[in-house]
């Protein structure tokens, strides 16, 4: 079953992802960051940030080696919260730094629409596996 085929589960739900681009190269879109996922002060929980920067490489890594029979998952995964977030989507690009025979690393920004400001960013490193795995 591809990632197009299965259902959401709840917690991908409640993120609320919309993606725009899906490929190898580039997969776009942006996620719900409102009340439901604040941390207790009031702001957006950087766990939300984390999800996403996972979420979007994840994805281009996943389309990157599908036609090879293979399935790509997370190794590593690095977020840096730059700055803080309340309420409001936010807009994700995902771009690969680098796509080998057994490893990927992709890179992940997090921006506010309104004004392009980059509110968080991450690199996710993901190992090429076979299929079902």
């Amino acid at each position: 079953m591809t990632p197009e085929e299965s259902t959401p589960s709840e917690f991908m739900r409640v993120l609320e992802i919309e993606f725009e681009e899906r490929s190898p190269e580039r997969v776009t879109g942006s996620i719900a960051a409102d009340a439901r996922h604040h941390q207790p002060w009031g702001l957006v929980h950087g766990g939300l940030y984390a999800t996403a920067v996972e979420t979007f490489a994840t994805t281009g890594a996943f389309e990157a080696v599908k036609d090879q029979g293979m399935q790509a998952v997370g190794v590593s995964n690095h977020t840096d919260f730059v700055r803080p977030h309340r309420d409001g989507r936010l807009t994700v690009v995902a771009t690969p730094i680098h796509q080998g025979r057994t490893q990927q690393l992709w890179q992940v920004e997090i921006r506010r629409p309104e004004d392009q400001k980059l509110v968080a960013r991450g690199q996710v490193r993901l190992q090429n596996v076979p299929a079902g795995t």
